[in-house]
């Protein structure tokens, strides 16, 4: 079941009251899942076929390697979740406050200004006061404090200056004062001048002289010098369009000068354009501007009144006694204020560019609150023929249909004021508007898209956040839109939704728990940066508390996982506190109470709890060590063998990251004196790294990669120790050393710690039996204080393999020897890793990482390149010769003739450069100096043992790498060479995506997945019946151009298209009906070539080319057919390395079977190998009870779990993987009692048909034998076809037909009675070159066809009469 039910059933089960709201949330069939099984329960003896068994045998359900890990896995560097670039630009740039208000009253009260012509009756009121209603100066002094009154609602906190009918100086005072004390902060200036002249065409506004007889003009320059920025000015006067326009100008003037502007930060508010006056209407107050602006539920139910049906029913007056707090949402005043709040809000949110309404709306509250009340003051002047305006400039919103909507609301309000009024105990009742609005949110998530209008309500959800009662619905709302995609998350993240759910975190309700967790889940996916948030508010306990809660389900404590990875990723901070909330307790408790392989383990859990705690421990010493003492590793070793392959990624990652990389440390002298810890984390780290290095060929190139960075971090941490086997590994010897290479040397002298260095060696010297690793002890009391070293009793190691893969002429040259270089301090040499852990590991490392230079898939084999480079080998890529595990085999040793022909990995020759002088005093005989042309040609060792002799005696240098640094200070830029894991950010991807959603093209996948079963079926009844086909005629032939000839084919069964391939693996796609070539493409560039088979993977689906070469290296490719467009999907070895110490195999069988979407493969090795697709896991091993090697392997196509072996003695068996006891049958069909000759078995097969016991095999010699398992003493049919020749066998599927061909340029087609039904020579080309001979032979899956591939890159399509082009 996809999360996304389970998330939707799950939030409905949450609470009784949300169901309503989830209906959408339908639930979908199990089936639809990726790679859902159901095996065909078909008995192992003959049955009638009815339509359903037909259909279902036929037509397996399965589908393999259509996860998203196979979305192009080899060119994913999937990153986390940012912390940088678009996502953080929600996030206000810096935060301001309004610290100081100036109120500068020009008056002048009873004397009207010579330019204004009042009309009769007029507009008075100034702050809602009638100043005729008393004497003047008192009306004055009124009227400020009430503006004081009115503006503190909005910022109480600030500092608040009043100047009534000023002069210019006391402006200046006020000005400068209010600077000096707002600091940094922003500084409001409100001038009113209602009793002065308007300003002049320079921008100057009016003030008094002291005796109240001149008017006197006050620059707008003037004003800005004294008020500096940040600052924001409200013009409550007639043309005050004139003044901006004086700011505009001055702006423009220091932007194109050179000093800095003063006015970049600087907000202006005028209540009319340059050419208007204020109204005068008697029904609007005097200053109708500042009204709006800070009185606005007043002003805009006075102004709403006026102007609806309740005007002659309702008493203005009520509307100054409506109950309640404007602050609190529970009374009919408070929940008008937040309605409107949301409206203004929501306007502006939908009208304005996001980084204006960013810094206008979000970044200083009494900004904020101006800006809303400053569209209600457009809305209102524009009826009255006066437009506000603003800098920054805003767009009309003064006819947005929002305004509606708050008139309902208003309408509502007041028609229930006069019975409110009439009894105040009367139930509160809610307005509607906020259930609407959340009603509107849901119709547009029904029907939205990325494409479409964002919804207008989203600020409106983030104001309902505020209300317990809606808070729920809301938050279900939220998560929806937020699963739309990481664009959605940026949407809510700007309109201001951080600090509300981060505040929520705080709550205790049960019923928001998980929604919480589902919305920081796909916050964090988008944005990693609120870690920091969220540590810094305690928030990492909320989600430790819901991982550690049992009654949550498992896909949404994966989420609090997630979070909690995210909240330590990379951040000290985040580490430290969640290790006090003792997360890594948690994590460990719950990943043991998960029963391994038990399916009820939701994986995702699994992964995310594994990937936290790498995250919790990455980097952080204390918490690995926490982790050693709670015994992580053995609670996680149990996942490497989990069947998701994400499971075991997350894993091996883990691990990986509490192997120490080790620090460079300077010890004074005191080498012994470690902590007792050290020796149980060594003896940890072996184990960690001896089970990693058994899951180095796991089926999943995603556990692989994981691998191979979790073993550099160990190379990184031991580099020493394995720079030294390794220099002895890749070393030639000569026979007389072959047999006792390594040994451990015992040296002790408590106050050392030693280092050793090797140098290429040959017979000589007393190192000859002196392994790379010197343990340091202190049993005993050899001198190594002059840099020579007395050896114990030499032990030898078997796990370091005898012999090298490298053997080459200048061995005859080099001494050898092993250098102990000492500080001429006090002979502490530094170094990674005091203790070096047992040699035969060390070589079990070199090897694997070997294995793994020559993976299938190029990711990983850049990163095992890294890591060899790490301990100072480099892959030298070379064609000719194979090494495996074992080395060189006898007489396989080359000789250096050329770059191009060197085997194996690089040696550098820096040593050479080493002055013997210098030599002499580390070694107690001087080293011979090897001539110079013997440099080994092609190859280098990087840096084994960079040497500088002028650097002996300096205190500082270990015997370090010059690619690694050799101090201490350098240790940061040595780290960055580490490859880097990508699990972890591969595997944030999964919550970008949509989680609650199916995909929207499963109807189509489904409809396509009928229509090819349909014709399938078809196309199967009419095989069945077609008995005699003679395959006469040729209908397409197609020279491939491979130089080497065709050596596999493969013909898709749903279009007209056939795949080649050749033994350089080339890999080439036709179609044969328009005759024309549709893709070409290597399979990989590695120098091992060779092609085994060819097979099609979900082939009713979305098909996947599956690749086998000859050295068991599976390959599955995806959008094969389109030109240039192939990706690989999968990679793995199907039989190197599961044999220990085995030869990289050159003959590899295997087959697919979609029925049970198993891979059978076998080399040269005794026993099948058992992969399951779906897992990308080995499953088991068959033995193959013979001696004898595999040449041919065929799985059933109707009965999962069977296949069919021969062998190259000549004998075929019969296994079933549900059968325990195997093989089921052993037959020798080819045996010749009275000849010696062993003929192997060339093909074999399942006769076509639901009957599993039939089956026909053709061996080499030409004989094709028929069998019956149940009396399989005998065959009961032979054919002899070609006499000594057959190379190839095919037998259709469905129709009662068998082709053969031969080396003799002849394909025969018999029926199942051995009727030979015809007979296709090849002729002589025009050119009169014989046609090559026969090399592969492939049946169609669902028609009459059969494509025969030949050793000179022919391809040719036979079919019988019947045959029509689609």
């Amino acid at each position: 079941m996809a999360l996304g039910d389970l998330m939707a059933s799950r939030f409905s089960q949450s609470s009784a009251s949300v169901s309503n709201h989830l209906d959408e949330f339908s639930e979908r069939e199990d089936g639809e899942s990726g790679g859902q099984r159901r095996e065909p329960e078909t008995a192992t003896t003959a049955v009638v076929p009815t339509a359903a068994t037909t259909s279902l045998a036929y037509l397996p359900q399965t589908v393999v390697l259509c996860e998203f890990r196979h979305e192009g896995f080899e060119d994913c560097v999937a990153s986390g979740p940012s912390d940088s670039g678009l996502v953080s630009k929600w996030r206000p740039k810096d935060r301001m406050k309004t610290g100081c208000v100036a109120l500068v009253l020009c008056l002048n009260i009873s004397v009207d200004p010579p330019d204004v012509i009042k009309i009769s009756p007029c507009a008075r009121m100034e702050c809602w006061i009638d100043p005729f209603s008393m004497a003047a100066p008192k009306a004055l002094d009124t009227i400020g404090k009430a503006l004081h009154t009115q503006y503190e609602r909005w910022q109480p906190k600030a500092r608040y200056k009043l100047q009534l009918d000023p002069t210019v100086e006391e402006v200046k005072k006020l000005c400068t004062n209010c600077r000096k004390y707002a600091r940094s902060e922003r500084v409001l200036f409100h001038y009113n001048g209602h009793g002065v002249p308007k300003p002049t065409t320079n921008g100057e506004i009016w003030v008094f002289n002291k005796s109240y007889t001149q008017y006197i003009p006050l620059s707008i320059s003037d004003l800005d010098s004294w008020l500096r920025t940040p600052s924001i000015y409200v013009f409550d006067c007639s043309a005050a369009g004139l003044i901006v326009s004086a700011f505009l100008e001055r702006l423009d003037l220091n932007s194109s000068g050179s000093s800095v502007s003063s006015s970049k930060d600087c907000i202006l508010l005028a209540a009319c354009e340059a050419h208007e006056t204020l109204p005068q209407s008697a029904e609007f107050p005097a200053d109708v501007f500042t009204s709006c602006l800070t009185t606005p539920i007043k002003m805009a139910l006075r102004w709403f009144c006026s102007r609806s049906l309740l005007r002659d029913s309702l008493d203005h007056s009520l509307i100054d006694q409506i109950p309640g707090r404007q602050n609190d949402r529970k009374t009919l005043l408070g929940e008008l204020n937040w309605i409107f709040t949301a409206i203004t809000d929501t306007i502006a949110w939908n009208v304005l560019p996001h980084d204006l309404f960013q810094r206008l709306f979000r970044q200083d509250l009494l900004v904020a609150s101006l800006f809303r009340n400053f569209l209600l003051a457009e809305r209102i002047m524009r009826a009255a023929n006066c437009s506000p305006i603003s800098y920054p400039a805003l767009p009309s919103t003064h006819q947005h249909h929002m305004w509606d909507a708050w008139d309902m609301a208003a309408e509502i309000c007041l028609s229930k004021l006069p019975q409110f009024l009439a009894d105040p105990n009367a139930e509160f009742q809610p307005s509607p508007f906020f259930t609407e609005q959340l009603t509107a949110f849901e119709v547009w998530l029904d029907h939205g898209s990325e494409h479409k209008k964002p919804p207008e309500q989203l600020p409106i959800v983030l104001q309902v956040l505020l209300s317990q009662s809606h808070r729920f619905r809301a938050l279900v709302l939220l998560g929806r839109f937020l699963d739309m995609g990481p664009w959605a998350v940026d949407l809510a993240l700007s309109v201001g939704i951080f600090p509300y759910v981060l505040k929520l975190l705080q709550t205790t309700a049960m019923e928001l728990r998980q929604i919480l967790v589902f919305i920081w889940t796909k916050i964090l996916a988008l944005d990693k940066s609120c870690q920091v948030d969220l540590v810094k508010d305690g928030g990492h306990a909320y989600f430790i508390r819901f991982l550690d809660s049992v009654d949550a389900y498992p896909e949404q404590r994966a989420m609090a996982a997630f979070v909690l990875a995210v909240i330590v990723d990379g951040h000290r901070r985040g580490q430290e506190a969640c290790i006090q909330a003792s997360l890594i307790d948690v994590c460990l408790r719950h990943l043991q109470l998960a029963n391994p392989h038990d399916a009820q383990t939701e994986p995702l859990l699994l992964q995310w709890l594994c990937l936290c705690l790498g995250k919790l421990w990455e980097d952080f010493p204390e918490a690995q060590l926490v982790g050693l003492q709670a015994d992580a590793p053995a609670i996680i070793l149990p996942l490497l063998s989990e069947p998701q392959p994400e499971v075991r990624a997350s894993a091996v990652f883990t691990l990986g990251t509490l192997l120490d990389v080790g620090s460079v440390s300077f010890r004074d002298g005191h080498g012994g004196d470690e902590d007792c810890d050290d020796d149980e984390k060594v003896k940890a780290e072996l184990n960690i790294v001896q089970s990693l290095l058994q899951v180095a060929s796991d089926g999943n190139p995603l556990v692989r990669a994981e691998v191979a960075v979790a073993l550099a971090r160990f190379a990184f941490g031991h580099n020493k120790h394995l720079k030294s086997i390794a220099a002895e590994y890749w070393k030639p010897h000569s026979n007389s050393l072959m047999n006792s290479l390594p040994s451990l040397a015992n040296i002790s002298n408590p106050s050392s710690a030693y280092n050793p260095g090797q140098f290429i060696q040959s017979g000589s010297g007393l190192s000859s039996h002196i392994g790379p690793v010197l343990r340091v002890g202190s049993d005993t009391t050899a001198s190594g204080r002059d840099g020579r070293i007395s050896t114990s009793s030499p032990i030898a190691s078997t796990g370091i393999m005898h012999g090298s893969p490298l053997s080459d002429d200048s061995s005859q040259h080099s001494d050898s020897g092993i250098m102990l270089r000492e500080n001429a301090s006090n002979g502490v040499i530094s170094y990674t890793r005091s203790k070096p852990l047992d040699s035969a590991l060390y070589s079990q490392f070199i090897l694997t990482m070997c294995t793994m230079a020559k993976d299938p898939s190029p990711r990983i084999v850049s990163l095992a390149r890294k890591t060899l480079s790490i301990i100072g080998i480099e892959q030298v890529a070379t064609r000719t010769t194979r090494f495996g595990g074992g080395g060189i085999q006898p007489g396989e040793s080359s000789a250096p003739s050329g770059s191009a022909h060197f085997a194996g990995l690089a040696r550098s020759s820096s040593w050479f450069d080493m002055n013997a002088g210098h030599l002499s005093m580390t070694f107690r005989t001087p080293p011979v100096s090897p001539p110079r042309q013997n440099y080994l040609t092609g190859l280098r060792r990087v840096c084994s043992l960079e040497f500088r002799p002028h650097q002996l005696n300096s205190p500082d240098t270990g015997l370090a790498d010059p690619l690694l640094g050799s101090t201490g200070s350098s240790g940061n830029s040595e780290r960055s060479l580490l490859p880097q894991s990508s699990i972890y950010n591969w595997s944030c991807g999964h919550f970008s995506r949509p989680l609650l959603t199916a995909a929207d093209d499963n109807e189509e996948v489904m409809a396509r997945r009928e229509e090819r079963e349909r014709i399938a079926l078809d196309l199967i009844a009419k095989c069945q019946h077609s008995s005699a086909s003679k395959l006469n005629d040729q209908i397409a032939s197609w020279d491939t151009r491979f130089e080497m000839g065709t050596k596999a084919t493969l013909l898709l069964p749903f279009s007209p298209v056939v795949v080649a391939a050749d033994e350089n693996e080339r890999i080439r796609v036709w179609n044969y009906e328009e005759a024309v070539p549709i893709n070409g493409f290597n399979n990989h560039d590695l120098p091992d070539r060779g092609i085994s088979k060819l097979c099609l993977v979900n082939e009713l689906d979305d098909s996947l080319l599956l690749v086998g070469s000859s050295d068991g290296n599976v390959r599955v490719w995806k959008n094969f057919t389109i030109i240039g467009n192939q990706k690989l999907v999968t990679a793995f070895s199907s039989v190197q390395g599961h044999r220990p110490g085995a030869r990289s195999s050159t003959n590899a069988v295997i087959d697919w079977q979609q029925q049970s979407g198993y891979l059978y493969a076998s080399g040269d090795v005794s026993s099948i190998l058992l992969w399951d697709l779906d897992k990308e896991q080995l499953l088991s091993s068959i033995p193959s009870s013979s001696d004898s090697s595999i040449s041919a392997l065929f799985a059933s196509h109707v009965h999962g779990g069977q296949c069919a072996a021969g062998f190259m003695d000549g004998s075929i068996r019969i296994y079933d993987v549900r059968s325990p006891d195997m093989p089921i049958c052993t037959a020798r069909p080819h045996a010749r009692p009275h000849t010696q000759m062993v003929e192997r078995v060339v093909g074999l097969g399942f006769q076509p048909g639901l009957d599993p016991s039939k089956i026909v095999s053709a061996s080499q010699a030409g004989d094709i034998q028929f069998l019956d398992i149940r009396n399989h003493t005998e065959p009961y049919l032979t054919i002899d076809a070609h006499r000594g020749s057959l190379t190839a066998l095919a037998i259709h599927r469905h129709a009662p037909l068998i082709a053969s061909g031969s080396a003799k340029q002849i394909v025969k087609v018999f029926s199942l009675e051995g009727e030979q039904l015809s007979i296709i020579r090849y002729f002589p080309t025009f050119m009169g070159q014989r046609i090559g001979p026969v090399s592969c032979l492939t049946f169609h899956p669902y028609r009459v066809l059969l494509a025969a591939g030949a050793a000179d890159a022919c391809v040719s399509i036979y079919a019988d009469d019947n045959y029509q082009v689609r």
